[in-house]
């Protein structure tokens, strides 16, 4: 899980949340706000967890909204390990970086955000369009969606739960 910033037409600020799963390289949410509290980091863990099932471990960066209190105690109550990067070694969450990057090139970059609504629809669109459509030479050329899927039957027969970040 990460954060990126942008800006609207009119010059403020967005945040962008981004969690993927680390295992089908599936984006499993993107949240576009003008902020994020602790709070609503831990309710798009939720959301996410409830489609998905909660993850083993977490790796998140030490920014405010990681590592406040919301987020801690949704991880403590669902079991599930924080795994804090350490300062300035963004290596350390080497997927997500990739991933940023390439939301960065393909998504925001290339829109011109004129409303919050505006930014949300887009970076939607472009994060069901890369879990759909676009497949990966990693996953064996199947999208992360079609990988997720696939697992997903494979699931129910095992206890394992992914990481996310």
């Amino acid at each position: 899980m990460d954060y990126m910033s942008d800006a609207l037409a009119d010059g403020r600020r967005l945040r962008v949340l981004i969690v993927i799963d680390v295992f089908t390289r599936e984006s499993l949410a993107i949240r576009v706000g003008l902020r994020f509290t602790s709070g609503q980091v831990a309710q798009v863990l939720a959301e996410v967890a409830a489609g998905r099932g909660a993850p083993r471990e977490l790796r998140v960066d030490n920014g405010p909204e990681f590592t406040g209190r919301m987020p801690d105690l949704w991880a403590h109550l669902n079991g599930v390990t924080l795994d804090f990067s350490r300062p300035g070694k963004a290596t350390d969450n080497g997927f997500i970086e990739s991933f940023n990057g390439r939301v960065r090139e393909e998504c925001l970059n290339q829109s011109y955000f004129t409303s919050l609504e505006d930014a949300r629809e887009r970076v939607e669109s472009w994060r069901v369009e890369y879990n759909e459509r676009r497949p990966h030479s990693a996953l064996g050329y199947l999208a992360p969606g079609e990988l997720a899927s696939t697992m997903a039957g494979m699931k129910s027969a095992s206890s394992g739960r992914e990481a996310l970040v």
